[in-house]
């Protein structure tokens, strides 16, 4: 019989299996040893974005082809733990930051004001040394990386960075987002302003500050979930979800100082049209290319697709469409010199139905 070729697809959280109505807000990242570890939020009672959510985790040996048994990374009693943000570092650590919740902290209790921000969203990091084997207890950071005034808080969601060229190397940039009390017009995002931050560690996770903060309160840009790539040059090139009226719903800026400032504003990224949705951006050494992953269509969540930048963001080309289906949030990871991973919410009638991992051989994106 003819040798088969392995399967180029897998699907590692599946909505109504393992305890979990429904599964969300996919990161992924490659250990030392290749191998993966995709992560989700589990949400127990149904696809609501607070409640009873765990952080889960599935692991891949085989690059992706088959997972490894669920387990609970994370978990904050009846309520939420998630928008999980991990990073592998060089050393081999696994660093997560992640947000819990408060009791009754719902999302449009904090965005509102009902809830205080002090209490509503808390920001906490945990580790493994052992591959996702184990992992530390969660250690709350919230003082240190997080504004008084400050409703609703985020992180990404997706993977986080550690930056490997000098001056910054070792530095984790953990990109982050949050909302304002109104200070003018309402901007149409429930009397809210959305604003962006990072948190930075220079010291492997155990310490914590924060970063740039951008709040663009003319709303033109609404900076939303974020993302991050370290390029070539050194720059951090960060990638927003932009939920004010403006071309594409996307945004972009640069650090030329790792993280701590951003050399402009967030500014529309028209180059990219997707809808209002999260997306992930990758840096690839060789080929020297920028990639981002997201929604190509500009009015539903569908038709995900990996988008291509030689100029450093300036300017994006399509590079490979995954299908037609519903499609949102996703995740990107180098899974070796020849593969491309992509981990994103896709289903046949619905984009909730799986959070599906996708091998894209890196020929495939000349």
């Amino acid at each position: 019989m003819p040798s088969q070729e392995p399967p180029e697809y897998s699907v590692p959280y599946r909505a109504g299996r393992d305890g979990y109505a429904s599964y969300r807000i996919p990161a992924v990242v490659a250990t030392a040893s290749g191998t993966l570890l995709a992560f989700a939020e589990g949400r127990r009672d149904g696809s609501a974005d607070s409640g009873n959510i765990d952080i889960v985790l599935r692991r891949s040996t085989d690059g992706g082809r088959s997972w490894g048994p669920m387990t609970v990374v994370s978990a904050n009693g009846a309520d939420l733990a998630g928008n999980p943000a991990p990073v592998a570092t060089a050393g081999g650590r696994i660093v997560l930051v992640q947000v819990h919740n408060a009791a009754e902290a719902t999302e449009s209790r904090i965005r509102r004001g009902e809830v205080s921000a002090t209490d509503g969203r808390r920001v906490y990091v945990q580790h493994s040394d052992d591959e996702g084997a184990g992992w530390s207890a969660p250690r709350e950071i919230t003082d240190a990386v997080k504004r008084p005034e400050w409703r609703w808080y985020a992180t990404t969601p997706g993977h986080a960075v550690e930056l490997r060229q000098s001056p910054y190397t070792g530095r984790i940039v953990v990109p982050a987002n949050h909302s304002l009390p109104p200070t003018g017009a309402d901007n149409g995002t429930e009397g809210r302003y959305n604003g962006g931050h990072d948190l930075l560690s220079d010291d492997g996770g155990a310490t914590w500050r924060l970063g740039y903060v951008d709040d663009n309160p003319d709303g033109y840009v609404n900076v939303n979930e974020t993302t991050a790539a370290e390029l070539a040059d050194g720059r951090v090139y960060f990638n927003t979800r932009n939920d004010a009226d403006s071309p594409g719903h996307r945004a972009d800026a640069h650090s030329e100082d790792g993280g701590v400032s951003l050399t402009l504003p967030f500014r529309p990224q028209a180059g990219l049209v997707a809808p209002v949705v999260e997306g992930s951006v990758l840096w690839l050494g060789e080929p020297g290319l920028l990639l981002f992953s997201g929604p190509a269509d500009p009015s539903a969540r569908a038709l995900m697709t990996v988008r291509a930048s030689r100029d450093a963001g300036r300017t994006w080309r399509d590079a490979y469409t995954v299908d037609g289906l519903p499609a949102a949030y996703s995740d990107l990871v180098r899974i070796d010199d020849e593969t491309l991973g992509l981990l994103y919410e896709t289903g046949d009638f619905s984009a909730y139905t799986t959070i599906t991992f996708r091998r894209i051989p890196l020929s495939q994106l000349a």
